[in-house]
């Protein structure tokens, strides 16, 4: 690659991610949307990453060509992040935005949180003490998890240290306490949805046709799981506590819709083994979560750690009542017994399946609907992408954000 440098005076940045995808979770989805704001308020985008779903259209991307996986994930990884170096160097636009894979930025914000944090709360996912023990020292013993651990820290080893964005509270919280910043080192900018796709009144017709698809019927309360990692949001212990809600309430009332991977044989042994047939169903990957928000009645993510999870806030602007964990820094944004529910453990069945019971009651239910519907308006993908430009805007001119 040659020499490459800003076509003109147009405000400019650069996101790096290995994809971009619309469809992805998490910070793929997110830069794309990013990105197509800053491409219709007029500035030059450049991405950088492995793979690219050609959205936006106005943007540059610059591929960085896949490491053979005959080649360990940690020298994956900090090729990388060298070659993307390299090429913001040449590049040199105003604003160099990094999520956690890149040692090169002015602007910090991890979607994944902090490596230590997420690592070890999703160890907490093995119910055997001894697979805990091993797979403790395993993780952060490993080449990779070193690796990963040094890039990350890479923003707060800077002489000139990039402005700090965290998603949450409680992302916020962890990054001060791993890197011993202070409140005011650590701007706080919440995740944001899309209202005009989200925020629909429900269509009823489809509603009773994609539950009939389904299989439940139109009096069933359903809950909603969506994610990809099975293991670390917890897919393993809601299906326990339906069990338990099943022994407690019967197998008419509720039923539990799993979006996302497709099951492994053990999750699939495991609902055989608690004869939870017809009550929870796999579905797979989906590129229309809005069926499913539109179809259900609440959301369920028992995670283990998440930075600030997007499917709660689209769930809850679709109307759904989310149920959720602490270790969720989208928690943050619930209004417990109100709007949703906030787990203290993942792993505490019992309380999982009385939170689940407590949706049951269907007044309650609309309630808590409703005002689900309302705490996400605050939250809009308009607000989000305004305060961040604002953030970018204020790196320009050397100045603090208002």
């Amino acid at each position: 690659m040659g020499e490459i440098y800003k076509k003109n005076d147009m405000k400019s940045i650069t996101l790096a991610l290995e994809n971009f995808s619309r469809f992805s979770g998490g910070a793929e989805s997110y830069a794309v949307e990013l990105s197509e704001t800053l491409v219709q308020r007029g500035w030059e985008v450049h991405l950088v990453g492995q793979s690219w779903g050609g959205v936006p259209q106005g943007a540059v991307f610059h591929q960085i060509p896949k490491l053979s996986k005959l080649f360990p994930p940690s020298l994956r990884i900090l090729h990388f992040a060298f070659k993307h170096r390299s090429i913001v160097r040449k590049l040199r636009t105003d604003i160099v935005l990094g999520f956690g894979a890149t040692i090169e930025m002015n602007v910090y914000q991890s979607h994944g949180g902090v490596h230590f944090y997420s690592s070890l709360r999703k160890i907490r996912a093995e119910a055997n003490p001894f697979t805990r023990i091993v797979k403790t020292l395993l993780t952060f013993l490993s080449p990779k998890s070193l690796v990963r651990s040094w890039i990350e820290s890479a923003p707060f080893r800077m002489k000139n240290r990039p402005v700090i964005i965290a998603i949450s509270d409680m992302i916020r919280s962890d990054i001060r306490q791993r890197y011993a910043l202070s409140q005011d080192d650590v701007q706080l900018v919440y995740n944001g949805v899309d209202l005009e796709k989200f925020a629909r009144t429900r269509d009823g017709d489809s509603r009773k046709v994609f539950r009939r698809d389904l299989g439940f019927g139109p009096d069933s309360v359903l809950f909603l799981f969506m994610a990809y990692d099975f293991r670390k949001k917890g897919v393993k212990y809601l299906i326990q506590a339906a069990a338990r809600l099943r022994d407690k309430v019967g197998s008419k009332r509720f039923g539990v819709v799993v979006v996302g991977s497709k099951p492994s044989p053990a999750l699939l042994g495991l609902v055989d083994s608690l004869d939870l047939g017809g009550i929870v169903i796999f579905r797979g990957p989906t590129q229309n979560p809005e069926s499913y928000y539109n179809a259900c009645d609440v959301f369920v993510l028992p995670t283990f750690y998440d930075a600030c999870s997007l499917v709660v806030f689209e769930a809850m602007a679709s109307g759904l009542p989310a149920i959720t964990t602490r270790h969720n820094g989208a928690s943050g944004i619930i209004s417990d017994g109100r709007d949703g529910m906030v787990l203290e453990d993942p792993l505490d069945v019992a309380k999982m399946a009385t939170a689940m019971e407590r949706f049951l009651d269907i007044p309650f239910l609309e309630t808590s609907s409703n005002l689900a519907r309302q705490t996400a308006s605050r939250y809009s993908k308009k607000v989000n992408h305004d305060r961040i430009i604002l953030i970018f805007e204020s790196v320009l001119n050397n100045s603090s954000p208002t």
